[in-house]
């Protein structure tokens, strides 16, 4: 038997099409993107994607009540409590101002081999 993660895998993307709606197509992609990503990290969510609802139910709960944005962390939040209650997604961003570092400059060697008799 295949693992949990590659039945999910196969589930989602089988699925995928069958979301409708023009605020679930926008934001179909993304959702089944976050939901592999989370399947990869916990086997215990790919089985409850594999053992839960469908792509299509998940789509339309993300999407219930959205005026005219959500935020994608916020889709992820909805589409993970869909398949497992509880579940929490969390999120994290920086920036760097510092200039990158300069890669340090490598001179050639040049070796005589009549140095070695």
């Amino acid at each position: 038997m295949s693992s949990w993660f590659e039945q999910a895998e196969n589930r989602l993307k089988e699925e995928y099409n069958k979301a409708k709606g023009q605020k679930e197509s926008v934001m179909k992609s993304a959702v089944r993107d976050a939901l592999l990503d989370f399947c990869r990290q916990n086997e215990e969510f790919a089985q409850a994607v594999v053992q839960g609802g469908s792509f299509q139910d998940c789509m339309a709960d993300v999407a219930k009540g959205v005026g005219n944005s959500l935020s994608d962390l916020e889709a992820y939040r909805r589409a993970a409590s869909f398949y497992f209650d509880g579940a929490k997604v969390n999120f994290s961003m920086s920036i760097q101002l510092e200039p990158a570092a300069v890669e340090p400059r490598q001179t050639d060697i040049l070796l005589d081999l009549s140095d070695f008799f």
